[in-house]
This record gives structure tokens, C-alpha cells and sequence, in this order.
């Protein structure tokens, strides 16, 4: 549904694994039999996970400005660009040690990457991880998690207090309350600078319901620095084509032309 833009064709375990790298050091490269660095890098390099050693050390550069206690500097130029990065693995993997972090580093290896004659000894992994392993490659969870951490930063919300309704699945994601005023945010994740998304029939009738108290908010350009985008009243001020879909069957609204 979105364009992928630059991002590289091995984006989750290169963020993975330059997550575990900052955070656990070399207690993290232990649990695949390596004693150094360097030959993890070459070990990346050689299942096809990176072109070169550079492209893995990068991405542990990336985490080590979030990860200070390791004594690396990192990216400290760029801030906090890409922190948001961090808080998604943090949200359903930050409660792992070393050897359970690097565990789910070698199931995404197993049951993601297209690799041949490749042998991993995986430990017990709990059912909870497995199911959280499933949401990585979730673009609308990783938007959620970055509108939670920045949904300040935006103007029409600034200084607003937030309630998490998607357990309701009533249309919307989230309740702010500005002042006087109480909006309904969906947010929807787009992975390049510009895209399409849908909207559910739930959605769709929410946001006629609500008018302009109904803020479709898109995070936009979510594979490298992200961005929000706000449309109030989206069903007026967005041009969207029905689809009837099975089983059912059931509407869903597909933006036309992309934001």
C-alpha cells in the first residue's frame, strides 16, 4: 500500500540487530558464537543481511546515542532523529536480556529472511514473544507508537491530554482533549514521504459523524525521519472510492490520490 522510498530491503533485522549491538555489546555477538565485532559484521555480510561490514557498524551507530551506558558516542550529531526507532523495539522487545533479545534476532532469520542451509539454534522463545515478534513489520503499530511519543508536537494538539481507544475499535486510535475541545485522531503510516492508506467502514463513518472533530493524522516518511501530516474532516476534505470487500461483505474507503 505505501512505497517503500530508500529503505533497505533488510530494514527490521539491520534495526534489530544495531538495537542489540548498542544495548547489549558483546554479550549480544556471544550468543552467535562470535568473540568480536568485526566477525558478526562479516557474519551479517555473508548471509546477505548487509552488502558490506559498514552498512551493519552504521546501524549500530545509529542506537549508540540512545544507549550512552555502552560508551559509545554513535549518531550524536543527529539528535534525536531517529529515537522513535528505539521506542518501537523498546515497546515489545525492551524487557529482553541478551540471550532472549538475540533469540528473536534468530527466529526473524529463520522465518523472514530467504536463507538457504542456514543453522540456528533458537532457545525457548514464549508464545507472548512470537506474538510480538509478528507486529515488526507492522507499519500502522509503528506510526501509533510515534504519534504516542510526538502527538505534542502538533499544533492542534498541543498540550492535550490523550487517551488510547484502540482496544475499542470504534474508528478511531486515539482521544485528545485540547481545552474545551475533544478530538478523534486515526492515525494511519506511511513508509515513504507521500502515499495512500484506507480507511475501514467504521472509520469512514466515525469521521462522518465527527466532521471536523475527526483528524486523520498520517506519519508520514516512517522508514527514516517521520513526519505528521493532519487532515481534519478527511471523508470531506479527501477524495476516497468504495470497495466492497468479503466475507460479508464490508466497505472500505481507498484514498484516491495519494497525500
Amino acid at each position: 500500500m505505501e512505497s517503500s522510498g530508500n529503505r533497505h530491503k533488510n530494514y527490521e533485522i539491520l534495526n534489530l540487530i544495531g538495537y542489540g549491538l548498542s544495548k547489549f555489546n558483546d554479550d549480544f555477538i556471544s550468543e552467535f558464537g562470535f568473540q568480536t565485532k568485526t566477525a558478526f559484521y562479516n557474519y551479517c555480510v555473508n548471509l546477505g543481511i548487509a552488502e558490506t561490514i559498514g552498512v551493519v557498524k552504521n546501524r549500530m551507530d545509529l542506537f549508540d546515542h540512545f544507549f550512552p551506558e555502552n560508551g559509545r558516542r554513535g549518531w550524536w550529531q543527529k539528535g534525536n532523529a531517529y529515537i522513535h526507532r528505539k521506542i518501537f523495539i523498546d515497546s515489545l522487545f525492551g524487557n529482553e536480556n541478551a540471550k532472549g533479545f538475540a533469540n528473536i534476532v534468530k527466529l526473524y532469520l529463520k522465518d523472514s529472511m530467504p536463507l538457504k542451509d542456514l543453522s540456528i539454534k533458537i532457545n525457548n522463545v514464549a508464545p507472548i514473544v512470537k506474538s510480538r515478534f509478528r507486529q515488526l513489520q507492522e507499519t500502522g503499530l509503528k506510526a501509533e507508537m510515534y504519534f504516542l511519543q510526538n502527538y505534542n508536537s502538533i499544533e492542534l494538539f498541543e498540550n492535550g491530554v490523550i487517551e488510547d481507544a484502540r482496544m475499542y475499535g470504534d474508528g478511531y486510535d486515539f482521544q485528545v482533549d485540547v481545552n474545551q475541545n475533544c478530538f478523534l485522531a486515526e492515525v494511519k503510516g506511511i513508509r515513504a514521504k507521500s502515499g495512500k492508506f484506507r480507511l475501514s467502514q467504521n472509520e469512514y463513518k466515525k469521521a462522518k459523524e465527527y466532521k471536523d472533530d475527526y483528524i486523520l493524522t498520517a506519519v508520514l516518511n516512517l522508514d527514516d525521519i517521520p513526519f505528521f501530516k493532519t487532515i481534519k474532516n478527511p471523508t470531506k476534505n479527501l477524495e476516497f472510492k468504495e470497495v466492497k470487500k468479503n466475507p460479508k461483505p464490508h466497505l472500505e474507503y481507498y484514498l484516491v490520490n495519494p497525500i
